[in-house]
Order: C-alpha cells, then structure tokens, then sequence
C-alpha cells in the first residue's frame, strides 16, 4: 500500500509540471477539435435523426406523449439529445485514452525515467505499432463489454459500478503495458504485471472513476446541453488530464517494480560466485 500512495502522490505532482500540461494539449487539440467540427457541422441533424427513431417507437412515443400530459415538455425536448451524448461520451473517452496512449503515455514516461529512475536500463521490449495494437484490441474488448452491460445499467447501484469498473480493466491493461514497453523486456513485462496484478487494477479502477468526473459535467443541469460544444472540448482536456495522471502513477509504480526486480536478479548473480566450492589445491 505504501508503494500505491508513494506513486500517486509522485503522479500528482507530475501532473501539476507545466510540460505535462503542455503535453495535455496535443490530445485536446486533435479529438477536441475533431469533435468540435463533428458538433458543429451534425449536430442538428444528428438529433433530429434520434428525435425521428423515437417517434418509431410506440413505448418511446406513448412516455413522451405522458411527459407532455404532466407539463414536461422541456424534458421532452431534452431527450433526443441526453441520448446523443450519452452514446457519445464513450467514444470521447476511447479517443481520448488512445491518444494519450500514443502521445504522451511515452513522453511522461520518459520524464519519470530520467527524473526519479536515471540509471533504469531501456531494453526496449516493444515497438509503438506494438502498444497501439495492443491498446486498440483491448479497447475494442472494453466497448463489447460496455455495450453488453447496459441492461445492468437500469439497476441503480450498478450503473455506479460496472462502467468504471470496465474503464478501470482497460485503463490497467493499456497503461501498464505502455509504460513498461520502453525498459522491460517482454518477459519482466509479464513478471512485473503478473505479480503486481492487483494493485495495477485498483489503480485502473480508481483512474476509471477519476475518468468518469468529466462526465458529471452533463449531469449539473439540464442548460448544459446548450453549451455542448464548449463542454466537449473541457472534457476532453479533463479526460486528457486523467490518463496524463494515470501514466504517470503506472509509470512510478511500475518501474519502481522493475528497478526492484533487476536489482534482486543482479544480487542473486552477484552472489552465486560465493557459492562455488573452491577448488582442490
């Protein structure tokens, strides 16, 4: 536990240098401004689309037509989009982690590296192409298991535990990959998440509720649809900053791990000389 809360209090601090914050940037200027031009351009239509498959359903029509009765009409309104944000703020999350992953996952690594950890051997035990398909294909897994736990999502209380706990899995499963793809070899890669299983998925699984604070942003009120496009970009930056700081707990934490690991193996072969009985004279 000690090792959990020393690197995420390093993490923190990380997160507070002006060059992590810089980093942050990159990922808000790509999806941010791929979403805010996606807004911009079908927003409208794209909720007149929703509006337009609600109105195919009877059971949807039948509860608009009550709400309407009881003089909600403004919760009418804001229905088609509710659903539009919802189904998009998944993907915003997807992107977002991806490129952090890509872009700043190696440069905050790096930092940590020369910062706290100068002497760590790089041994280069994966490529870039290999961590983005590594991220890619546990994405993909995150989003069918999103997608089939939705029906869980109308009990109360779950719906506050399956989602991050999906984030959490797949937060783990990228980050400690990334960060150890530049100094471990494939084989202390598996040492180090095999052993350390477990405190790697608390970590994730804290980061996947961290990462669900930005969401809360739509929640504060219904007038925030009014300001989407605005509140898109705020969130992707906050999203981005969240996985910044993930990168670099699993960074302090995992190469912490990595340094233990080669500094035990270098004293169990400085040792075995002494065991060698000396030769007969």
């Amino acid at each position: 536990m000690n090792e959990l809360f020393d690197s995420f209090w390093r993490a923190t601090a990380y997160c507070l240098h002006p060059r992590v914050i810089l980093w942050s940037l990159l990922p808000l200027a790509v999806a941010g401004g791929v979403v805010a031009v996606l807004g911009w351009a079908y927003w409208e239509s794209t909720l007149s689309a929703v509006r337009g498959a609600l109105e195919q359903w009877s059971l949807v029509t039948s509860l608009l037509q009550w709400l309407e009765s009881i003089g909600a009409n403004q919760l009418r309104t804001l229905v088609a989009p509710m659903i539009v944000v919802a189904l998009a703020v998944p993907l915003l999350v997807v992107a977002t982690l991806l490129l952090v992953a890509l872009f700043v996952t190696p440069a905050v690594v790096r930092m940590v590296a020369a910062r706290r950890f100068p002497g760590l051997e790089r041994r280069e035990g994966a490529a870039w192409w290999q961590s983005l398909a590594w991220s890619s294909a546990c994405t993909v897994a995150a989003l069918l298991a999103l997608a089939l736990s939705v029906p869980l999502w109308l009990v109360p209380p779950l719906v506050l535990v399956v989602p991050p706990l999906i984030w959490g899995w797949l937060t783990c499963r990228v980050f400690s990959f990334d960060v150890l793809s530049l100094h471990a070899t494939p084989a202390e890669r598996r040492f180090v998440i095999g052993t350390r299983r477990w405190s790697l998925l608390a970590m994730g699984v804290v980061c996947g509720y961290l990462g669900a604070l930005p969401s809360l942003l739509w929640a504060v009120s219904a007038m925030t649809l009014i300001f989407a496009p605005l509140l898109v970009l705020v969130s992707v930056w906050l999203y981005t900053l969240v996985f910044a700081f993930a990168s670099a707990w699993f960074a302090h934490f995992a190469l912490a791990e990595l340094q233990r690991l080669r500094s035990a193996e270098a004293a169990a072969a400085a040792a075995v000389p002494t065991l060698q009985p000396s030769p007969s004279p």
